[in-house]
């Protein structure tokens, strides 16, 4: 199985406003860089649809070394999912869970395409030269939705 690196990143101007993401995979001495973006969205749907959009693009099961600066995603796919999978997609307090969608997708990334996934949380903006990378992408994506890039 091979092992791959992955730093993912959202990125928000106002938020919701327009946004972007940035994924940083590597493997070996080989790299690729993802990113896109969107209009009216906000900092954590750019956050997930980082994520889902760098598992999306492993072509084969992978040992992952996933890389974020989001306790939301973090958390959310290693802890709350359970919860709200077995409240039918409801929180706690029996609102129905945001960015649902998005979580759903991830979900089935996860249980399906057979990665063995470690999650590890970094502190954005702090010099974490892949975290630092995975950002510029992120805010590429912005660019690139509002015509700038």
């Amino acid at each position: 199985m091979n092992h791959v690196d992955i730093h993912t990143d959202g990125a928000c101007k106002g938020n919701p406003g327009p946004g972007g993401w940035g994924v940083l995979l590597q493997s070996g001495r080989t790299e690729k860089e993802l990113f896109g973006g969107e209009l009216g969205t906000t900092n954590n749907r750019m956050e997930l649809t980082a994520v889902i959009e760098a598992l999306a693009a492993l072509k084969r099961p992978c040992k992952v070394s996933l890389y974020l600066d989001s306790e939301y995603v973090r958390k959310g796919i290693t802890e709350w999912v359970h919860g709200w999978k077995a409240r039918g997609w409801k929180t706690a307090a029996k609102q129905p869970v945001k960015n649902v969608e998005l979580w759903q997708r991830l979900d089935h990334l996860v249980a399906t395409a057979g990665h063995e996934i470690e999650w590890h949380w970094v502190r954005g903006h702090n010099g974490n030269p892949g975290n630092e990378r995975a950002d510029m992408l992120a805010n590429k994506g912005v660019d690139q939705v509002l015509g700038r890039g």
